[in-house]
């Protein structure tokens, strides 16, 4: 059971928008109440077979759904999800992107803000919707189960609320993902064994299907079936685990409005990048006639690293409705769009650059005009020295890769970080030590250092609750520069700055954008350049900083900060729920 929609059923949720209401779904049981209605799904953690490639495979599912179901409420609404492990495997869900203000107990990083549960076991993911609207989504927050365990997050704007332009036809999400032949958690196994890269995808897909372009992979492409002269709202979604993503739909332009669930000031584009854990919501406006073609939509990667990676291409289908009959369909001309180079860095930078806040009376840009806490972070890859009587295949064939952020590489703990926190009990589980900035400056992206150790540990920085933060996050060419993918738990974040480079302390903040930022919760730190980010520290609890290519997540590149509660009861995290899992 679980409130969802076959991906298929774009009508459905057409219908869902038209009617202003949420009854289409009769598993949602909903409680009115004056700030919003309470949403119940139940989220099933099952083995599924599944096909794709010409290749069945058992895979960790939710509902028995690859991707997973879509997850809809109005902003204000309260979600209560109750999760139940039917499968070997730990799992934890994270609401990607939702503020969990005051809830961090059900935020979902496994041993963060919660021991994972266990097999046989449940828990009830509690929390309400504060101040959003727009796409977020879920996932798996363990290990790699995110490879099949996820879903979209969509939430609507309140009763009578209306968005910031012209109401679309139709909503359609898009989710972007990753096929295996193989079990991923078996791969990340793998390469943490011998220190190596892991191996790669198969392919990627589009709500699932990874399209005609893959062997034995027509009958399963994403088709979009669209008529003339509509608006559709694309709600487009990185799920992908290790790569940032290009996309296009042939000879059709997108008008970006919503960047994680923050409208925009609309912009044009006929290519656009999302990175893993980003949402990007666009509006395609159709042609005013049939245009007897249909039209390729091609996601392929953006890619800056010396590594391996998946170079293939997926597709899905534009097509436009018409009266004539089916044989006529076949024989239209199939267009493609043109995609940058898999390198394209100066195209992302220009990009990036385009998304600013609307800052407007309704929808305000409420930057932290000062700072109380700067802190310098460099971010990369690195290695630890292989364990004696083993073999390794890391850097030079004689170490293990490693990620850090100013060089520590961050060590799961064995008990949840949050709750250690909540009860006073942080001795032996995590220190509050965390570096403010590199120990050993260097030239960052220039000639790397000899040594490309990293230190390991459990590290935390802790902050007074409202302080005003601003984090530089400078990428490293350590082992190669590239691009990394910054996702914060618990907040929203303003991009006030970005360049390549080494950052310039004095010059580059005369520079920085303090009127109408780009709000978002994950940012791609540019590759051989710098990011800066500006939040405040204003909900009380635990939460992860961490790059979201998961294969730079599971050799340590997060790091943690420990907001402390406020003076106010309603500032304070209030006690973990009663179901709340343990180690």
């Amino acid at each position: 059971m679980g409130a969802s929609l076959p991906v298929s059923s774009a009508f459905v949720l057409a219908f869902l928008f038209a009617t202003n209401s949420l009854w289409v779904f009769p598993e949602a049981a909903a409680a009115e109440h004056a700030a919003g209605v309470t949403r119940h799904y139940k989220f099933d953690i099952r083995l599924e077979n599944v096909t794709r490639l010409c290749h069945t495979k058992s895979m960790v599912t939710v509902n028995g759904k690859f991707p997973g179901p879509r997850v809809i409420a109005r902003e204000g609404d309260r979600l209560v999800v109750k999760v139940v492990n039917h499968v070997p495997n730990n799992i934890s869900i994270h609401w990607h992107g939702v503020r969990q203000l005051r809830s961090g107990w059900f935020d979902g990083p496994s041993y963060i803000t919660q021991c994972p549960i266990q097999t046989g076991q449940s828990y009830v993911y509690n929390f309400t919707i504060v101040g959003q609207r727009g796409t977020l989504w879920w996932h798996a927050h363990i290990s790699w189960l995110r490879a099949t365990v996820y879903g979209p997050l969509i939430i609507l704007p309140k009763h009578n609320a209306s968005y910031p332009f012209a109401k679309p036809y139709e909503e359609v999400p898009i989710i972007f993902g990753e096929w295996w032949n193989a079990d991923p958690e078996a791969v990340i196994s793998q390469a943490l064994q011998t220190g190596a890269g892991p191996n790669v995808s198969d392919a990627y897909t589009i709500n699932g299907l990874p399209g005609p372009l893959y062997n034995c992979s027509k009958k399963d492409t994403f088709k979009l079936k669209v008529k003339p002269g509509k608006t559709y709202l694309l709600r487009l979604i990185n799920a992908a685990l290790n790569d940032e993503l290009f996309f296009s739909i042939a000879n059709h332009s997108l008008t970006v409005v919503e960047a994680d669930a923050i409208y925009i000031k609309p912009f044009k584009t006929n290519v656009l990048l999302i990175t893993p854990g980003q949402t990007t919501n666009v509006l395609l406006k159709t042609k005013p006639q049939d245009p007897n073609a249909a039209f390729l939509m091609l996601a392929r990667p953006y890619f800056t690293g010396l590594g391996t990676f998946d170079n293939s291409t997926v597709a899905g289908i534009l097509e436009y409705e018409q009266s004539s009959s089916s044989s006529s369909l076949k024989k239209r001309p199939l267009l493609k769009p043109a995609l940058p180079p898999l390198n394209a860095t100066s195209f992302v930078m220009n990009f990036t650059r385009k998304f600013r806040s609307l800052a407007t009376a309704k929808f305000p840009a409420q930057v932290p005009q000062t700072v109380q806490k700067q802190f310098f972070f460099t971010v990369g890859l690195g290695s630890n020295p292989c364990p004696r009587n083993q073999t390794c295949q890391g850097p030079n064939n004689s170490s293990k890769f490693a990620a850090s952020v100013n060089n520590v590489s961050f060590i799961l703990p064995t008990t949840a970080i949050l709750r250690a926190h909540f009860f006073g009990r942080s001795n032996g589980v995590f220190t509050t030590d965390f570096p403010s900035s590199p120990l050993q400056p260097f030239n960052y992206t220039g000639t790397a250092p000899n040594n490309t150790n990293v230190s390991n540990g459990t590290k935390a920085v802790v902050l007074p609750y409202n302080t005003s933060v601003e984090v530089v996050m400078q990428d490293t060419s350590i082992l190669g520069a590239e691009s990394h993918p910054l996702h914060l738990h618990g907040f929203n974040f303003f991009i006030v700055g970005q360049g390549f480079g080494n950052f310039h302390p004095s010059k580059d903040p005369l520079n920085f954008n303090l009127v109408d930022p780009v709000e978002r919760n994950t940012v791609g730190v540019p590759s051989g350049g710098w990011v800066a980010i500006r939040f405040l520290a204003d909900n009380p609890g635990v939460w992860l900083m961490h790059c979201h290519f998961d294969v730079h997540l599971s050799w340590g590149l997060r790091m943690v900060w420990v907001v402390q509660d406020g003076k106010l009861p309603n500032q304070k995290l209030p006690p973990p729920p009663s179901d709340y899992p343990k180690c």
